[in-house]
């Protein structure tokens, strides 16, 4: 249902760096790109990212309670992820670990804007 999810940065070229990092790692790449916007994935696959400055020309801000979830094939990729994010200027929310007894296990990381995401699998 959904294509793709737009969080906002004040440093387009930054977040740039970051989100190419992670895009990288999940095979993917950039799939639109214009002056204040860019997006990753693949066009016909799952949801993509995409970053933008804001419209209205005011800064970004961070949504209070607002996460971005990274579906990852494996739990070597959701540690990768979390390493990336982290050595790309990301801060850590939560490291890489089980959560409850399901299977799911995740890592918790906020870009260089303050986005929330995790990176996770299932079973």
């Amino acid at each position: 249902m959904i294509g793709y999810v737009t969080l906002g940065t004040n440093d387009l070229a930054r977040a740039a760096r970051f989100y190419d990092a992670i895009a990288a790692e999940m095979g993917v790449g950039r799939m639109m790109e214009f002056e204040n916007f860019i997006a990753w994935g693949k066009p016909g696959g799952a949801a993509g990212i995409g970053l933008t400055k804001p419209f209205d020309g005011n800064p970004a801000s961070v949504g209070n309670g607002v996460m971005v979830a990274l579906e990852a094939r494996d739990r070597a990729q959701v540690d990768r992820l979390h390493e990336i994010a982290l050595a790309h200027g990301g801060t850590c929310e939560g490291p890489a670990g089980p959560r409850g007894d399901s299977g799911f296990y995740a890592a918790y990381f906020r870009d260089p804007d303050g986005n929330k995401l995790n990176a996770f699998i299932m079973g």
